[in-house]
């Protein structure tokens, strides 16, 4: 969707480069919680997915203002930055939510490096997604057993290939039994950072190093000026390749009235 990079070339903090709320932030606001508070209450049960990445920090806050107990699960990949792992434990120390870790079956780890090697997602993308499946899907599965809906953070700046995410997503109810929530799907990148300066949120430091989207250490760099929002995630393959499977969109996608 965006053909230019938000981000500056100027080092310094995340939020004193990037906060910078819509003119009608307030209103967006309002109605992201009124439209999330109604999902809950109609979809439940129902789990937030976090990257513990900033639109998934702002959503977990966004919970305990409303005051709805909803889990809050985490893919601890066994390849994440140390300073993600560190924000994890600092979310467990404070959060108000229920929080859950799924992490990958280790003999399933174990026997990817044995037979293709760790370096193996850098050589082919059917390699990378099988490190994916491994690593994210599966335990994503685990996660979202017995659940008719879960939260994510997609936003339809992000990429292209987001362009068109709407409030709520049914692609998924028929084969998988569940609706996707995206509650920040309007927001700007300035809207979320002005959250997170608002209400003194936490977040990772690696933002501060341009590191706009973070998923596995090996799968993520920093992104330079001029690049797009998702140009460090996967960065060795092609734009449409972009995606480990959590979010790919069906052709059956649909929208609901809260959309």
């Amino acid at each position: 969707m965006t053909s230019s990079s938000p981000f500056s070339s100027k080092p310094g903090n995340a939020i004193a480069q990037w906060s910078k709320p819509s003119e009608d932030f307030d209103l967006r606001l309002k109605n992201t919680l009124s439209r999330l508070e109604q999902s809950i209450k109609t979809l439940n049960p129902i789990k937030q997915a976090s990257s513990l990445g900033p639109e998934d920090i702002v959503i977990t806050h966004l919970l305990e203002t409303i005051g709805i107990a909803v889990p809050v699960f985490v893919l601890e990949t066994g390849a994440l930055h140390h300073q993600t792992i560190a924000l994890l434990e600092r979310l467990q120390a404070h959060t108000k939510m229920p929080l859950e870790i799924y992490r990958p079956k280790a003999e399933r780890v174990i026997e990817f490096v044995k037979t293709k090697g760790q370096k193996s997602i850098y050589e082919s993308i059917e390699n990378r997604k099988s490190c994916c499946q491994i690593r994210k899907i599966e335990p994503l599965g685990r996660a979202l057993n017995g659940q008719r809906a879960w939260i994510t953070g997609l936003r339809r700046e992000q990429s292209q290939t987001r362009s068109e995410v709407n409030f709520l997503d049914n692609s998924e109810l028929s084969t998988k039994g569940y609706t996707k929530v995206n509650p920040l799907v309007e927001w700007s990148w300035g809207d979320v950072w002005n959250y997170i300066e608002k209400h003194s949120l936490d977040f990772n430091p690696l933002h501060d190093e341009f590191y706009p989207s973070i998923g596995c250490a090996p799968c993520t760099r920093a992104i330079s000026l001029g690049e797009e929002f998702r140009a460090g995630r996967w960065w060795w393959e092609d734009e449409n390749a972009k995606e480990c499977g959590l979010h790919v969109k069906s052709p059956q996608q649909t929208s609901s009235s809260l959309a």
